[in-house]
């Protein structure tokens, strides 16, 4: 069983620097996977109630009690956009709450910003609320970019514990990393490969190829260098079991230059501003 370095985040609690993300995993699937996930080593599990699969979340927490606390693992869930401002929220929450079957969720954050609905101030009002009454270990958001998080940071009582962003070789984030370190903002990457893309990559190849790993390993292990959370999906337990394989190798500066080349500011998914 590999198991991943934990990180301190600016509330006290520790994540995993590298956790199991279930977007697009079939609702029947999930449980399943997240139990092989935990028994390979992870501890930290990320949904959203847009995923629609919640349900196996919670399922896979409650069948590993017997043998893993509650408290050793970490649960992740977001708001969906249709549930900005502060009473939808609160609603939107019980709900995840429910179909999860916890008593409570580590960390609760919002999607996306939406700016154009302008209510994410509302929203992260209702978390701070839920933070106050110990429903949830720790709040932030998802796609934020840097505009969003200052006017988020003028109004908020609480900081976020982090941001969850795409982030991989092809679009590094550099100023909205460098933002997050300078307020004790962590960065999480979503969809930390490219969606596969960067896989295909013939750098990244070739270094896993002097490294004896797969891409999907170099590029985790460059994420991990960097200072970079992850939450990688995997749908075999074999691959479920390499992502976490990372921390007994080394990446050489050269790779990592070769690496820090390859940023084209590309993105796989929707820019946030775009998303209402």
């Amino acid at each position: 069983m590999q198991r991943a370095p934990k990180i301190h985040l600016n509330n006290g609690a520790t994540i995993d620097a590298v956790g199991y993300g279930v977007y697009k995993v079939p609702p029947d699937e999930t449980a399943r996977l997240c139990t092989a996930a935990i028994h390979a080593g992870y501890r930290t599990l990320d949904t959203a109630a847009l995923y629609g699969n919640e349900e196996g979340i919670g399922q896979a927490v409650r069948d590993a009690a017997d043998t893993i606390a509650r408290s050793e693992l970490f649960v992740t869930t977001k708001v969906w956009n249709s549930d900005h401002g502060y009473d939808a929220t609160l609603r939107a929450f019980e709900e995840s709450l429910r179909r999860l079957g916890l008593d409570y969720v580590d960390l609760y954050l919002i999607h996306w910003p939406c700016p154009k609905r302008s209510l994410y101030l509302e929203t992260y009002r209702a978390l701070e609320q839920l933070y106050i009454e110990g429903r949830v270990r720790g709040i932030g958001v998802s796609n934020f970019q840097q505009a969003h998080l200052e006017r988020l940071l003028d109004a908020a009582a609480v900081v976020p514990a982090l941001n969850q962003v795409e982030l991989h070789p092809y679009l590094r984030q550099h100023a909205l990393r460098a933002f997050h370190e300078s307020h004790a903002i962590a960065t999480q990457a979503w969809s930390p490969l490219g969606r596969g893309a960067v896989l295909e990559d013939e750098v990244i190849r070739g270094i896993a190829a002097e490294c004896r790993r797969t891409p999907a390993q170099v590029i985790l292990r460059w994420h991990y260098d960097t200072g970079n959370l992850t939450i990688p999906k995997a749908s075999s337990t074999e691959r479920i079991a390499a992502n976490l394989d990372i921390f007994d190798f080394e990446l050489g500066a050269g790779h990592t230059a070769a690496i820090a080349r390859l940023d084209r500011d590309q993105r796989f998914g929707s820019h946030p501003d775009t998303v209402n």
